[in-house]
């Protein structure tokens, strides 16, 4: 399973939910038919979306089996996943791919070796992409352009971000 996103809580009176995405684009989940919740990313339950918008940089969604705000409030902090399978293939070009997804959780470390914090999520601000991160600071978001004069590398294996960006940016 990737996680895609994170519901942060109800929306409304009708079972919507509202969901962190962790996609490129802020409706890029509604392209899986179902979802897969877990807190523990053992235990999954399937959803199945039927509508949403976005708000707030956030998605507003409606679930098949959700019709009531209190059901849908039981479903705060899940995470949202689908099977790596669904996913669009990444490119066979040599270049290594990865999806946003898979950065969620890598540290960041500056080319002074700094450990500056974790991605917690990514950003699509129109003129870049950003990276969230919560510093290993004092726990504060940091926001990190997700730009090639920035980032360095990307090392998935390791999971290991390196950019060229100091610690009190």
């Amino acid at each position: 399973m990737v996680v895609l996103g994170r519901i942060i809580g109800p929306h409304g009176i009708r079972g919507q939910i509202k969901v962190i995405p962790f996609t490129e684009y802020i409706d890029g989940l509604m392209e899986y038919p179902a979802w897969w919740l877990s807190s523990d990313e053992r235990n999954w339950q399937v959803v199945h979306p039927v509508s949403s918008f976005a708000h707030n940089n956030q998605l507003v969604v409606t679930f098949d089996e959700y019709s009531d705000r209190t059901k849908a409030s039981e479903l705060k902090g899940l995470q949202i996943a689908v099977p790596r399978s669904q996913l669009p293939p990444l490119p066979e070009d040599g270049e290594e791919g990865y999806y946003w997804a898979d950065l969620i959780g890598t540290s960041v470390i500056n080319v002074q070796g700094t450990l500056l914090g974790t991605v917690t999520g990514l950003l699509e601000t129109g003129a870049n992409d950003v990276l969230q991160i919560k510093s290993t600071e004092n726990g504060e978001e940091k926001l990190i352009p997700f730009i090639d004069q920035v980032v360095k590398q990307v090392d998935l294996k390791s999971r290991k971000i390196t950019v060229d960006w100091e610690q009190d940016y």
